[in-house]
Formats: C-alpha cells, structure tokens, sequence
C-alpha cells in the first residue's frame, strides 16, 4: 500500500486543531486505560492499521495487558473489562458504526451508571476523533512504521 498524501504536511493547521481537541481530551479527567481501549475499539472496526500500531503501542507503554488487548476485539465475551469500560466500549461501537445503530437508547443509558455527564461528553468526543484520525489514517493511507518486516527480515 501506497501513502495517497501527508496530511500532517499538507494541512498543518487542521491538524493541529485535533492535536489541540486531543490535549483537552487526554487532560480530561478519563483514565488513561480507557482512553486507549476506546481507540483501540474504534480503529479495529475502522481497520485503521496506522492508529491500531500506535495505540496498542501507548497502551502497552502504559501497562495495558497484551491479554486485554488481544481480547479487545471480542470484549462481549471476555470478564477482562470492567463495566465502566463495557459501558464505553458498546458506545465506541454504537458510535463508531452509527449509520447501522442510530446510537441506540440502551447503549446511552448503560453510560449514565459509570459516567458523569461531562465524561459522557468527553468520551463521545474521544470516539468522535479516534474515527475522524481513522478516517484521515485510511483515506490518506497513512503508513505505520514496518519495524515488524525489518524484523522478519
């Protein structure tokens, strides 16, 4: 696969705008744990192999199982994840695929147990710019390193 363009260089000034949006976010008071998984979940749906090689990376940097993330993709089925983070993972995917959801009522409340309202609205802006990274990441083929093939090699 070939990088189509570099947005970072194309359009700095978008791009910081998220970079900014980000900084408000990762400061926001969501533990860092969750902040991961909810990307993690959002670039797997979205296949984004860029955010997923830097995401899983950061997690790991900061103490996340490779158990969990190994898991992650099927969280349903797996006691690793407690329900504050269930609850924010069903509304990553509602969100993330939510021209097939419609972001159902039940996934909503399910937040309100685990989240304050100003966490609910900071979590729904997280899952709003992992895709937006997502969608910037793929559309643009953005490329992770291949430090894995050097590796092979």
């Amino acid at each position: 696969m070939t990088t189509r363009l570099n947005g970072f260089a194309v359009a700095p000034q978008g791009i910081q705008k998220m970079a900014e949006l980000e900084d408000h976010l990762r400061n926001s008071g969501l533990e860092y744990s969750l902040y991961e998984l909810v990307k993690m979940r959002a670039s797997q749906i979205n296949g984004c192999a860029f955010c997923l090689h830097m995401h899983s990376k950061d997690a790991r940097a900061a103490g996340e199982t490779e158990e969990r993330l190994y898991l992650l993709n099927a969280w349903r089925e797996s006691s690793l994840y407690t329900p504050r983070e269930r609850a924010a993972l069903a509304w990553t995917e509602a969100l993330t695929l939510v021209a097939q959801t419609g972001a159902p009522d039940a996934d909503y409340e399910g937040l309100k147990p685990h989240f304050s309202e100003v966490e609910i609205v900071n979590l729904t802006l997280l899952i709003g710019l992992i895709n937006s990274w997502n969608r910037l990441a793929v559309g643009l083929r953005s490329q992770h390193p291949k430090i894995w093939a050097a590796k092979a090699a």
